[in-house]
């Protein structure tokens, strides 16, 4: 007696996407000093009828997040640090569910820092491929 195979979530969401008729899905990382490129980059998935996500915003600009423009530079005090790093955590796991969401991943601008190095490497362990803006970094990752 042979028993049906239980599909992985992974393999769910697959099926779901395609059922769905959900168009490719790009996740777009890099350093957020390149948050500009994001946008083109953007653009251009977009039109070429694919679905993007991409990080929210840039935690080292001013964000709105504060009620204190002057809060949008990190303060010495301990609260102030923990809530920032709370916060980035908060947000590096948000941008690890945009990468398992993902069909592929678009890596933009031509630096790669350690998270990004960390976003490709986590990518790369789920089998997504990874796309390069700029592919003559890709031999740093």
């Amino acid at each position: 007696m042979s028993y049906p195979q239980t599909l992985t979530p992974e393999q769910k969401l697959a099926e779901a996407k395609q059922h769905l008729s959900i168009p490719h899905i790009v996740v777009i990382c890099g350093s957020t000093r390149f948050m500009a490129e994001m946008a083109q980059a953007d653009l251009r998935e977009t039109v070429a009828g694919r679905i993007v996500v991409k990080p929210g915003f840039d935690m080292k600009s001013p964000h709105g997040l504060s009620t204190d423009p002057a809060d949008a530079e990190v303060e010495a005090d301990a609260q102030t640090q923990t809530q920032v790093q709370v916060l980035k955590a908060r947000l590096g796991e948000l941008h690890r569910a945009k990468i398992r969401l993902a069909d592929e991943v678009l890596i933009v601008g031509d630096y790669i820092g350690d998270s990004t190095r960390a976003e490709i490497a986590y990518a790369r362990s789920l089998g997504k491929p990874v796309r390069f803006t700029h592919p003559e970094v890709a031999h740093d990752s």
